[in-house]
C-alpha cells in the first residue's frame, strides 16, 4: 500500500508493530516489516514486540540474559534494515499484565537487562521500573474485548498516555479486533484523565494498516518522539483511513478521519 500523507505533517511513525522473531503472533521479520514500512511511506516504526507476559516466541525458560538476547532480534533486524533504506528504527515493547497490555518506549534491551525485575514488576512497580530509566508507558487499546482479554483494566495514574487509536479497529483493512467503539472509548477515556493519545496499527504482517502517527518534523530519537509527546507538539493521528487532531478529533477536508 502507499500512504498519502498530509503536506503539513510529512513524517509518519509506526507506533506498535510486531516482529516474528519475537511475537508468536507476527509473520514477518524485523526486515521484512521495515521494508514493507518504508515502501509504504513511512518515515520510522517503533518495534513494540510481545515481552513475557503477552504472545512472545522467545522461551520464557531462558535465563534473563539469553531471554532478553533473544527477544531483541527483530528489532536488531528492523534497525539494520533501517539503515540501509533510510527508515528510522526504535526500540520498544509491549509488556503483558494478565490479558492487559501497554506499551513501553525510551528503555533499550541493555536497560532490560540490568533490570529482571521487570519480569515480576506489577503494573505499579513497572510504571515506577520504566520511569526511572526514562522511558513512557502507554495504555495499548484499553477498551479492546477478546478471549485473551479477561477483564478491562484501567491504570490512569500509572500510564504516560494512551493509544487512541488502533488501526486493527477503526481501519477498513483490519481483520482483526473489528469495532471502532474501543477507539471511542478511548479517546473519551484519555480526554477525561488528561493523557496524551497516541495512534498505531498494532501490526503483525507487511499487509500494512496505514496507522500511526505524523509529525511536522522527522523524530531524531525515541526520546525525541518522548519529547514531542511530554511537550505538547504538534502531530496527528491515522487509523489508515483518515486523519485526526492528537485529541482524537477528526479533521475536516481531505482525508477526514471519521470513528
Amino acid at each position: 500500500m502507499g500512504i498519502k500523507l498530509l503536506e503539513d505533517y510529512p513524517y509518519l511513525y509506526e507506533t506498535h508493530l510486531h516482529t516474528s522473531q519475537a511475537s508468536a503472533c507476527a509473520h514477518y521479520t524485523g526486515a521484512e516489516m521495515a521494508r514493507a514500512c518504508k515502501k509504504a511511506g513511512y518515515a520510522g516504526i517503533i518495534v513494540t514486540d510481545h515481552n513475557w507476559g503477552g504472545n512472545t516466541a522467545v522461551n520464557r525458560r531462558l535465563p534473563w540474559k539469553n531471554w532478553v538476547e533473544e527477544f531483541a532480534k527483530g528489532y536488531e533486524d528492523a534497525a539494520a534494515m533501517g539503515q540501509r533504506i533510510g527508515l528510522d528504527v526504535f526500540f520498544g515493547y509491549e509488556a503483558g499484565y494478565r490479558g492487559t497490555e501497554f506499551l513501553i518506549y525510551g528503555l533499550e534491551a541493555s536497560f532490560m537487562l540490568r533490570h529482571p525485575e521487570l519480569k515480576t514488576a506489577t503494573v505499579e512497580e513497572q510504571y515506577r521500573i520504566v520511569h526511572a530509566g526514562g522511558g513512557m508507558v502507554v495504555h495499548a487499546h484499553p477498551f479492546r474485548e477478546e478471549s485473551y482479554i479477561p477483564e478491562i483494566r484501567l491504570y490512569p495514574e500509572y500510564v504516560d498516555g494512551v493509544e487512541g487509536i488502533n488501526a486493527t479497529h477503526s481501519g477498513s483493512r483490519s481483520t482483526a479486533h473489528n469495532d471502532p467503539a474501543y477507539d471511542r472509548r478511548a479517546i473519551a477515556y484519555a480526554k477525561e484523565h488528561g493523557l496524551f493519545m497516541t495512534a498505531g496499527s498494532d501490526i503483525h504482517s507487511t499487509s500494512l494498516l496505514g496507522g500511526g502517527m505524523a509529525f511536522r518534523r522527522r523524530m531524531k530519537s525515541m526520546e525525541d518522539f518522548m519529547a514531542a509527546l511530554r511537550n505538547g507538539e504538534d502531530y496527528v493521528l491515522t487509523n489508515g483511513d483518515g486523519w485526526f487532531t492528537k485529541e482524537g478529533k477528526p479533521m475536516g477536508g481531505i482525508g477526514a478521519g471519521e470513528l
